[in-house]
């Protein structure tokens, strides 16, 4: 038999399953041959992929997949599978374009993917959580005092068995059914519309039959609606320096989604950018000279550090060079055109320093 035949049949075989994805109003979410749709915003080039018809997570580093638009109103439906026992992920909605502060996740509501053999607790089942997470709100029903919504039956099956959820997400309210029954249920959600993700949280786990149905607005206010997509993407892989080199070998590490360095050693960027915005977090004690800008040198010591994460947004175009601390401008000159040339990005920190979350925009 010739090849010809089988990729038709292949061909008309995806073709019916879109054509019953899309019946009572459900479209794909993943067309099950490429990631088409979906953005990696801040994991290896490696860690999802597409395999037999599934999204694939390694679960390594702990990280995002996100929809390239948001949605408000909807029926999501999903089939998930952990590959190890004790698993962890995650699939959040209404979600912020970028990760939060000094997390490798975004803000929104998490509906929560654990392996049975995690081990169920007072603060968490194994059996379809819902919370809302860095920033978001929302009220539980079936709460236990807290913000997280608990599932009132054990539904979940132990991997590597698969598992079916249909989250239904309409005007803050958001219900989770766990294998066809629902479990969970949440309301007065904030945001309420946003994006749509999926969390690589330390091993690995597999999506599949991921359709779509979206419903009528309802109307969302600006102060509802999540932080959109700004064309930032991320310098940092979390599993390797790939697009980095340091002055010294092994000053650096790479510790999954954080970048740590006993200080005293600079690492650059291998491409340089001439006008950009980016911003990156960082942990230190509140010591640290964090940056250099290219041909520009330190950025100066940035006063009032939180002994926490802070986030410091550096822009750097003809005219302006501004320093935003935890989102305070705590400078700003002018940048003349001479100036105005191409170098990397330079992390310098003089102490111990944990950076994360560290994303750049080209302005042209």
């Amino acid at each position: 038999m010739t090849k010809f035949p089988l990729l038709l049949i292949g061909v008309l075989a995806w073709a019916s399953a879109a054509s019953a994805a899309e019946q009572d109003g459900f479209k794909l979410l993943f067309n099950e041959k490429t990631l088409d749709g979906w953005r990696n915003i801040n994991c290896g080039p490696k860690t999802w992929t597409v395999k037999d018809g599934m999204i694939h997570c390694t679960g390594k580093p702990i990280g995002e997949l996100r929809t390239l638009r948001m949605y408000e109103n909807f029926i999501l439906e999903v089939e998930w599978r952990h590959l190890k026992p004790r698993g962890n992920a995650g699939i959040f909605v209404w979600a912020d374009a970028y990760t939060a502060k000094g997390v490798p996740f975004h803000r929104g509501v998490e509906v929560q993917v654990l392996e049975n053999a995690y081990g169920s607790g007072g603060g968490h089942t194994t059996h379809g959580d819902i919370f809302p997470i860095h920033g978001a709100k929302m009220t539980p029903i079936n709460g236990r005092g807290g913000s997280r919504a608990f599932p009132t039956e054990n539904r979940s099956k132990p991997s590597p068995q698969w598992n079916h959820y249909r989250v239904v997400c309409n005007n803050g309210e958001i219900s989770l059914a766990v294998n066809g029954k629902v479990v969970t249920r949440g309301k007065a959600a904030k945001p309420r519309k946003g994006y749509i993700c999926l969390e690589s949280e330390g091993s690995p786990v597999q999506f599949r039959k991921m359709k779509i149905k979206e419903l009528l607005s309802t109307n969302p206010k600006p102060e509802e609606v999540a932080k959109a997509e700004a064309g930032f993407h991320s310098l940092y892989t979390g599993v390797d320096l790939s697009g980095w080199k340091s002055d010294k070998a092994g000053a650096w590490n790479v510790n999954d989604w954080r970048l740590t360095t006993k200080g005293g050693n600079a690492l650059h960027t291998e491409k340089k950018f001439t006008s950009y915005v980016m911003f990156a977090d960082f942990r230190d004690g509140g010591k640290a000279v964090p940056f250099e800008l290219p041909n520009i040198g330190a950025i100066g010591e940035l006063k009032d550090l939180s002994k926490g994460w802070n986030r410091v947004q550096v822009t750097r175009r003809l005219g302006q060079i501004r320093v935003e601390l935890n989102g305070k401008v705590v400078t700003e000159s002018k940048l003349r055109e001479s100036a105005l040339k191409p170098g990397p990005i330079t992390l310098s920190p003089k102490v111990a320093t944990e950076f994360a979350n560290i994303f750049i925009k080209e302005l042209k």
